[in-house]
């Protein structure tokens, strides 16, 4: 480990990074204020915000009345001092966002991949039309994110296998580095959404939770100790691959790329958006998907209450397998049939569990608003930009 000895450079650097890190993490305030928490004098504090005006990083954007003398500057961090981007990979659409240092979106764009096997110059292609739109310089990123499906490697960054986008491959993460010269990640896209819950979501405060995700298939977010739980292999979550009585087995999952989920055994057989379809059908609920047929049962009443009671049945399975051995407190349902299905399909779940195992958690609808998946790419990728900020 370096040694530095506490010369005034290095106390330099440590008073701008407290500063800095302060106005990032509360918004535009005061010299006092700063002092006042970061333990800095009057003088010190004035000097410090001096450095960081010079190098560009903090401005004056307002005063703040005060007592008898004149009104205090307020600072921020300077919105355009860098910026960040955050993807969601689709089979049927990518959709990219820049960011500014605030988290403020910039621009947002959308690209069709369709025609394309490799998903690497669609992506460049996709950050290069956002940067256009937001009219930033790509060499002003400093974080990028891509949300996808599929199980990332942890250890390589590489998507290990994806039923929807056969395209990822061995070396993509590294070939992505190399286009943007500079890091990227690529990450789950449930994962994604479980850090935009914990920001903005029915997570807030919370550090042990899980987020199932019910849409074309099924996912699983864990977050332990406030951190992502990926596993040793990235797989953690996979949970539409989970044994259930009566169903068959997950066998040979890798033989047929891009095959429907449903089609692959296990948990996601009874609740992927195929499954739920074809359930909906049974029940005389049909409506071309699964989140309307969702919605219509709903709006059904007391006619629509046995396929809402089948389909929390099902679910429940892997809400009680998780329940029993995390014991999380808090499960939040999210994705399409989440969002119809509301509270009417939450309290069946948490009804279900209940009677099935010794845990009863909490299971609420996700309340983020904006696209879960987008917004965590986005936070994600402001914590490698504030960092690298800090640190440069």
């Amino acid at each position: 480990m370096e040694r530095r000895p506490g010369v005034p450079r290095l106390l330099r650097e440590i008073n701008d990074r407290a500063a800095l890190d302060l106005l990032l993490a509360t918004g535009p305030m005061t010299r006092g204020q700063i002092g006042d928490l970061t333990g800095l004098s009057k003088v010190t504090a004035s000097q410090t915000l001096s450095r960081l005006e010079e190098r560009g990083l903090v401005e004056v954007v307002g005063t703040q009345a005060g007592g008898r003398g004149p009104n205090a500057a307020l600072y921020s961090v300077v919105s355009s001092s860098a910026y960040v981007a955050g993807l969601e990979v689709g089979p049927q659409l990518i959709s990219a966002v820049v960011a500014d240092i605030h988290g403020h979106t910039v621009a947002e764009v959308s690209v069709d991949p369709n025609g394309h096997d490799d998903p690497v110059p669609v992506v460049h292609g996709a950050v290069v039309k956002a940067c256009r739109s937001a009219k930033v310089s790509m060499a002003k990123l400093r974080g990028l994110v891509i949300g996808t499906p599929g199980v990332v490697d942890p250890r390589t960054g590489d998507v290990r296998f994806s039923f929807d986008l056969p395209g990822w491959h061995e070396g993509s993460h590294e070939e992505l580095a190399a286009t943007f010269k500079s890091e990227v990640t690529i990450e789950n896209d449930v994962n994604l959404a479980a850090i935009a819950e914990r920001s903005d979501g029915a997570a807030q405060g919370r550090d042990d939770f899980v987020l199932l995700w019910a849409s074309r298939g099924l996912g699983l977010a864990v977050v332990l100790g406030g951190k992502l739980h990926r596993g040793r292999s990235g797989s953690a979550g996979e949970i539409g691959y989970l044994p259930v009585p009566g169903v068959p087995l997950a066998e040979d999952i890798r033989a047929e790329p891009g095959r429907l989920p449903s089609l692959a055994g296990g948990l996601q057989s009874l609740v992927s958006a195929v499954a739920v379809e074809e359930l909906a059908r049974a029940y005389g609920f049909a409506a071309g998907d699964a989140s309307q047929s969702v919605k219509r049962a709903i709006e059904a009443g007391p006619a629509g209450a046995p396929l809402l009671d089948e389909l929390a049945g099902r679910l429940a399975l892997g809400v009680a397998s998780v329940c029993v051995i995390l014991d999380p407190g808090l499960v939040v349902l999210a994705g399409e049939m989440a969002h119809e299905g509301g509270t009417a399909l939450t309290s069946r779940i948490e009804e279900a569990v209940a009677r099935i195992c010794p845990v009863r958690p909490q299971v609420v609808t996700s309340t983020v608003e904006q696209n879960p998946v987008l917004r965590g790419a986005v936070l994600a990728a402001l914590d490698q930009a504030r960092e690298d900020l800090l640190r440069t």
